[in-house]
Order: C-alpha cells, then sequence, then structure tokens
C-alpha cells in the first residue's frame, strides 16, 4: 500500500498550519495514498513555551478538520501530535482516523524528552507536559500499526512489544533537532526496523533556521531488512513510499527470529 509522510513547515498561526497540513494530505490522497502521517506538533510552534497557549482539547477544532479531511479522502491519517488539554494536564497527543472520520487511536507520548548535553542543547518537556500511560495500536485492511511519538523512538521495549502485538509498521512522529538528529535519527529507526522485522517511519516537521527549536527534518522509512527506502531533506516535502507486506513476510521467513526468541530464558511484557 502506498504511505505518504507530510514533512510539514510549521509557523506560529495554527489556522495556517492547519490549512496547509489538509492541503498536503488531499495532495498525497490524489496521489495515491491509503495512509497519510503529519509530524510532531503540526499545528502549533515545538517548545515548552508553547505548549499551554497552544493546547486544545480532544475533540476540538484541530482534530474535526482531520476527521473530516480524513473522510473526504477517504485515507487513514496519522495526525502527526498536538498540544492536548485535559483535565487541567497537558500532553503530546497523536490522533488517528479513518476513512469514515472516526478516531481509531489517540496516544499521549509517554517519554517525556528531558535531556541535557553540554554546550548543545537542554530541552525539558516535563516542565509543562504529563506522559502517557498507554501503547496505542490501530488496525487497517493492510496492517496493524504502532504509534509513538520521537524520544518513544529511543525506548526498544515499546517498539518489541508492538511487534508482539502484530504490528508491522511503525510510525513515529518526531521533531529531532540539529544535534540529536545527525547522530540519532537514522539509526535509532534502522535498529528498531531489524531488531523487529518491521517497516518503520518517522515524521518530522520541515526545518525552520527561524524557530526557537530547529528541528532537523529528514522524515524516513526503513524497511525490515534495515534499508532507508524514501528519505527528506530539510524543507517542506511530502515523501512517498510503497509498504510491501510481502518482502516483510519473506524477510521474517528468512531470519525467523520471533520464533527463535528464547522466551524461557527472557521476555518483554506490556505490564497495562
Amino acid at each position: 500500500f502506498h504511505l505518504a509522510l507530510i514533512q510539514l513547515h510549521v509557523s506560529a498561526v495554527k489556522s495556517d498550519n492547519l490549512q496547509r497540513a489538509c492541503e498536503l494530505v488531499r495532495e498525497a490522497s490524489a496521489k495515491g495514498a491509503k495512509l497519510v502521517a503529519l509530524p510532531e506538533c503540526f499545528n502549533s510552534p515545538y517548545g515548552t513555551q508553547y505548549f499551554k497557549e497552544y493546547a486544545e482539547k480532544i475533540p476540538g477544532d484541530s482534530t474535526q478538520k482531520l476527521s473530516e479531511v480524513a473522510k473526504e479522502c477517504s485515507i487513514y491519517l496519522v495526525g502527526g501530535s498536538i498540544p492536548e488539554e485535559d483535565g487541567g494536564k497537558l500532553y503530546n497527543t497523536c490522533t488517528v482516523f479513518g476513512p469514515d472520520g472516526s478516531m481509531l487511536a489517540k496516544h499521549r507520548k509517554v517519554h517525556l524528552f528531558d535531556i541535557d548535553i553540554p554546550g548543545k542543547i537542554q530541552f525539558k518537556e516535563s516542565e509543562t507536559l504529563s506522559p502517557g500511560n498507554s501503547f496505542s495500536m490501530f488496525d487497517t485492511p493492510f496492517c496493524k500499526v504502532g504509534l509513538g511519538i520521537c524520544y518513544d523512538i529511543r525506548f526498544a521495549e515499546m517498539a518489541q512489544i508492538y511487534g508482539q502485538k502484530g504490528c508491522q509498521l511503525l510510525i513515529y512522529p518526531g521533531a529531532f533537532n540539529l544535534t540529536t538528529g545527525p547522530a540519532h535519527w537514522e539509526l535509532l529507526q534502522r535498529g528498531r526496523a531489524v531488531d523487529n522485522q518491521v517497516y518503520v517511519a518517522t515524521v518530522s516537521p520541515a526545518r525552520d533556521e527561524k524557530a526557537s527549536y530547529v528541528a532537523w527534518g529528514h522524515s524516513t522509512v526503513v524497511n525490515p531488512w534495515g534499508e532507508v527506502i524514501a528519505k527528506a531533506g530539510a524543507e517542506e516535502t511530502v515523501v512517498y513510499t510503497d509498504i510491501d507486506l510481502k518482502k516483510l513476510t519473506e524477510i521474517r521467513q528468512q531470519i525467523p527470529i520471533l520464533s527463535q526468541k528464547r522466551c524461557d530464558l527472557y521476555g518483554v511484557e506490556m505490564k497495562k
């Protein structure tokens, strides 16, 4: 099936971001994409100082527009992420909509991005955000899909559990920066893909050198053999690729790691 990743240029004007995102979703659908994904924080600038100002309830205006465009185009739409307000708390939340416009999944970022690399970057999501507490999967006629947001990709156990649960594609809307991006963005995707024999797709905002947080860009798709099969640069663009589940099955047959795990010696489990 045809997958499209929308590497959106995000501005400070929420309505402009929503309008542009929907335009590019329509464009991707017109080119045959059946599953379309938007980047992390697609409707607002990324930064702890912005989350409260841009936060919305779910359902709300942004998710309503995603629902409408998914239905209009009759596609599966992974709505990147938006700052969500619920019960006085803020979350970094990804919603997924089906071809009928219904919400199929809601993933709140599980691992909050609190890092300090001296001389390079300091960032603390937990100053404003609360973590999610659940795994998020949804079914399509093509395959089962597992969701993570950005920093979630660094936690191999999460991807492993998605694999155990039957996911064949993992999608991570994310915004790595100019320090972690060149170092780990592609490496982590290839690792998750090879370890679990799944497709891995990451969707970044386009790079904006004037933003307070500069995203790396380079939205990418990696196949279960660990090969990069599609990749953007830093600018606004739409990345297209075919997800070949026959190839996935062949790789799992050739190197049957899933059936050869020593579950008598070790295990990774989902606790809730």
